[in-house]
């Protein structure tokens, strides 16, 4: 069992585990009134701001010249990606969202929501399928940035199917990734993977750094790590220290 790093702050916040995060999650829909999806809300509109200040001074781009395009996962992560491109392309950004087919039994109540607001902003969505894989490398090839909401913290092992692959993609294209949350295909408890994982540039954490980011091993796929804060109350951030 690969050990999980004890560091217990980082950027003035508490570090957790994946499980720690999900009841951190569910402690703030049920105990303190917050819904899900104003912290999806936040997070995605957080990661756009990130995403803005880092074409600006890593990239020299202002949003109006801006060519993001957002690379989404089935699950909450990639709903967090949806909100990200919706705010983007408010502030003047070109984005395209290419998203994962959804599991048999659909996507999630968030995601679907996200989906239909990103689309109702004029967001072009294209769901990734074998056979448009040529044309979505040219065209994370052509962007500025690319930014990485695939896989979150529930995701375990290696990633398989068409997620593996749009990783490959993501990689080869050679263009500046930011991670949402963290790099897919890195375990976001020992930051160890199984050979199938984003290198990012810049990793924006959500509310807490995850304890596998914190692992020297890991350093070299996160990039720059950065907690946003989401919007959880004092008194859960001081639990969560716990």
């Amino acid at each position: 069992m690969s050990k999980i790093p004890q560091v217990k702050e980082f950027d003035g916040f508490p570090v957790v585990t994946a499980e720690k995060m999900k009841y951190l999650d569910r402690k703030a829909t049920q105990e303190h009134g917050i819904q899900a999806r104003s912290l999806m809300e936040n997070a995605g509109r957080a990661v756009a701001r990130e995403t803005l200040a880092f074409a600006a001074e890593q990239l020299g781009k202002q949003p109006g010249g801006l060519k993001a395009v957002v690379c989404c996962g089935k699950g909450n992560n990639g709903g967090d990606g949806l909100v990200a491109a919706r705010a983007l392309k408010e502030a003047g950004a070109s984005v395209k969202v290419f998203i994962l087919p959804p599991k048999e039994s659909g996507y999630g109540e968030l995601v679907v929501k996200n989906l239909e607001a990103a689309k109702a902003a004029g967001v072009p969505v294209q769901m990734t399928a074998r056979e448009d894989l040529d044309a979505m490398a040219a065209e994370l090839a052509a962007a500025d940035v690319l930014l990485d909401a695939l896989l979150g913290v529930s995701a375990v092992g290696k990633p398989t199917g068409p997620v593996h692959r749009v990783i490959q993609l993501m990689n080869k294209s050679g263009r500046p990734i930011i991670a949402v949350d963290i790099p897919s295909g890195l375990s976001p408890d020992t930051g160890h993977h199984s050979g199938v994982f984003i290198m990012a540039r810049l990793t924006l954490t959500l509310g807490f750094a995850k304890t596998g980011l914190m692992a020297a091993h890991a350093q070299k796929n996160t990039g720059v790590i950065k907690v946003l804060p989401i919007g959880y109350p004092p008194e859960l951030i001081e639990e969560a220290r716990g």
